[in-house]
């Protein structure tokens, strides 16, 4: 009875040796594994970036709305040089009204004073 408890301590005891037991694949495996996940990980980037789209496709679709923002932006401008030149004539023609009307009413305080020396002599 006694070897038959030795053996047991010594395969389940704490002096017994400490056995790992491990499975090693071949290096084929591992490197296909490797280029399986390069690959999946390449597929995801590629599908991020594009969105699921063709790039030409939205390469043209921005170049015809760059087109269409560049017609508007000319229009704009050439609306702006329009109100800007319109501006400049209502000011130069305001300045004249403005100076014209300045001459009448000096006249006309000149004749209401001419007036008013008539009425004193008479």
């Amino acid at each position: 009875m006694k070897p038959v408890r030795r053996r047991i301590r010594r395969h389940f005891g704490l002096t017994a040796k400490q056995v790992a037991v491990r499975s090693q694949r071949p290096w084929y495996f591992q490197w296909g594994l490797a280029a399986l996940f390069i690959a999946l990980g390449y597929f995801a980037a590629y599908r991020q970036f594009t969105g699921g789209e063709n790039l030409t496709e939205k390469l043209m679709q921005a170049n015809l709305e760059n087109q269409g923002l560049q017609t508007k932006l000319i229009r704009v401008e050439r609306q702006l040089q329009i109100e800007q030149a319109a501006q400049g004539n209502l000011d130069k023609e305001l300045n004249l009204v403005q100076d014209e009307n300045m001459k009448i009413k000096e006249d006309l305080l000149f004749y209401k004073n001419m007036l008013g020396n008539k009425k004193r002599y008479k």
